[in-house]
């Protein structure tokens, strides 16, 4: 077996370990997962559109409808920034200003 498909091998033998329950033969990593959000309450609180927030922070429109309606959640990093606006909103506003 070539030095790569043993590395692989090893590094599945490994995971499917540590899915098991053996802690002894993987890294435990530790990432962060941010709260989730009610988007639309968040842009109720702002008194604007869906379009407005949608141009506002960069989602496209069809996306925010989805979180909106509930067919999808935001995930990974829209997820932070959708956070960080319910937080800090003018740190936002003054990172997107434009010059």
């Amino acid at each position: 077996m070539t030095e790569v498909a043993d590395s692989v091998r090893r590094g599945l033998e490994d995971a499917v370990a540590y899915a098991r329950g053996d802690k002894s033969r993987g890294r435990e990593t530790k990432v962060y997962v941010p709260e989730p959000i009610d988007v639309k309450g968040l842009r109720r609180r702002f008194g604007v559109t869906q379009v407005q927030f949608a141009a506002r922070y960069g989602f496209k429109l069809a996306t925010l409808r989805d979180w909106e309606q509930g067919r999808r959640q935001p995930v990974g990093p829209a997820r932070v920034l959708l956070n960080v606006i319910d937080r800090e909103p003018e740190a936002v506003e003054r990172a997107l200003r434009r010059a």
